[in-house]
């Protein structure tokens, strides 16, 4: 097998585990940006994802930038 047909295998191996985490995330109730791009760089861990357990209460969310910047900014006011 070729160094290029194995980085190809990888590449879609890669795409579709995150893909693939992104709904299995949904289904757990888990943060399915984190889960998508862990397991693009990683495509085992989607079988991680698999066996931890459903998620109870709210999704949890990345804060935005907006957010971000405005908790930074009050404790150095300008």
């Amino acid at each position: 097998m070729s160094t290029v047909t194995v980085i190809v295998i990888w590449g879609l191996a890669a795409m579709t585990a995150a893909a693939l985490a992104g709904f299995v995330a949904g289904w757990k109730n888990r943060d399915y940006s984190f889960w998508m791009a862990w397991c693009f760089m990683v495509p085992p861990l989607l079988l991680w994802l698999l066996v931890m357990p459903k998620r109870k209460g709210p999704r949890p969310r990345q804060p935005s930038l907006d957010e971000l910047d405005r908790l930074e900014n009050r404790d150095h006011p300008h």
